[in-house]
């Protein structure tokens, strides 16, 4: 009896024939053997399988089609995962790790495009992270004078009901732009975090200004005696098999790596070139703005829906007044920018930089962040306050 695997996972493998990557990863190894499965060489299938194992012992997958391949040279099986005393929800966990990471090697192929949500990286930020949930990977891009550069992606699981976390305890990861806060050795961990924690800054500023809540977000690993999970298991964190956040932590800076998690990836355009531009010159002609004295002109660049903490736009108008009115003279410089476009917020982008304010009065240094929002006004700032 031949064992058969799901339609999905059949329609995956006949597009995989050429795209399966050749270096001994997971993916790789999980490939081959299921497409030996499919061609009906469940010897080769079973030594591809075995050789998964011999490298990541506790994988559940793989021990799942190990098993399955036993049974099915009994013939006592004929789909993926059908043994009548396996558990349903466990198998569909498995199941859809299987139909995850298959995904995950067809699209290889995109690894040379340029994510729309880099706009700009700051020389400090040696590398940016971008989750793409829909697809269960977390992809690591260098920064090259900028501009971001691919340099390797890591399957994860997300939250039990998926993505966009509104609320504590609803079992989600948020979605937004945030930075890696501090590292938590495993020495200070419980085993189901694994080897170590990143914690995330989530909430940010646009989470507290839409209402909200929750803490807790962390890049972390797995307990040591599991080697994944399924894509949809933690209670919101992002989380790696052990292997590969050790793999993943070099490229972690605290306080400095952005680690922006998106519904699914989009790419970067002409349009996004074109439009980073036009952005890049209103921060500009702020700047000037302010440093002119031209009080109204400095608001105009201020959306009336503007905030920062606790402070409306007309507060905000009218303190800027004030404080203008007793000055005699303004510098502003702008150094070590960065822009990161929201996702599931097309028109809006985060803006951080390191603000060189003197006056005829007054002297400071600030680490700065902006949220620009594009209205049919143009680009103007929705929040502003200290990063």
């Amino acid at each position: 009896m031949p064992y058969r695997i799901s339609l999905l996972l059949f329609c995956l493998l006949i597009n995989l024939a050429e795209a399966a990557p050749d270096s001994s990863n997971t993916e790789a190894h999980l490939v081959k053997s299921l497409q030996a499965i499919q061609n009906s060489h469940l010897d080769v299938a079973l030594s591809e399988v075995d050789s998964l194992l011999r490298i990541n012992p506790n994988f559940k997958l793989a021990l799942l089609v190990k098993g399955d391949l036993l049974m099915a040279h009994a013939g006592v099986i004929d789909s993926f995962g059908s043994a009548s005393n396996a558990p349903r929800n466990k198998i569909d966990d498995l199941r859809d790790e299987a139909r995850v990471r298959l995904q995950r090697a067809m699209a290889q192929s995109d690894n040379k495009n340029v994510p729309r949500f880099l706009w700009k990286l700051e020389a400090n930020q040696k590398y940016a992270l971008v989750v793409d949930t829909s697809h269960s990977t977390l992809f690591v891009y260098e920064n090259v004078n900028g501009e971001p550069r691919y340099i390797t992606d890591f399957y994860i699981t997300i939250g039990k009901q998926g993505s966009e976390k509104i609320s504590a305890g609803d079992k989600r990861t948020p979605i937004g732009v945030y930075y890696v806060k501090s590292e938590l050795p495993k020495k200070k961990l419980a085993d189901m975090y694994g080897i170590g924690a990143f914690p995330l800054s989530y909430p940010n500023e646009w989470d507290r200004k839409n209402k909200r809540t929750g803490s807790g977000i962390w890049l972390h690993g797995t307990p040591k005696d599991t080697y994944s999970r399924p894509p949809r298991a933690s209670d919101g964190c992002v989380v790696l098999a052990n292997e590969d956040l050790s793999k993943l932590a070099p490229y972690l800076q605290v306080g400095v790596t952005p680690v922006i998690i998106a519904n699914h990836m989009d790419w970067s355009d002409e349009h996004d070139q074109e439009e980073r531009e036009v952005l890049f010159k209103e921060i500009e002609q702020w700047r000037k703005d302010w440093a002119s004295r031209d009080t109204n002109a400095y608001l105009s660049h201020y959306s009336h829906k503007f905030t920062s903490e606790k402070t409306d736009y007309v507060s905000w108008a009218k303190q800027k007044q004030q404080v203008n009115s007793g000055k005699s003279w303004i510098k502003v410089n702008l150094s070590h920018i960065s822009v990161f476009t929201y996702p599931e917020q097309p028109n809006m982008v985060v803006v951080n930089f390191e603000q060189d304010y003197s006056s005829n009065n007054l002297s400071n240094r600030m680490k700065k962040r902006q949220y620009w929002v594009k209205s049919s006004k143009g680009w103007q700032i929705i929040y502003e306050g200290a990063a």
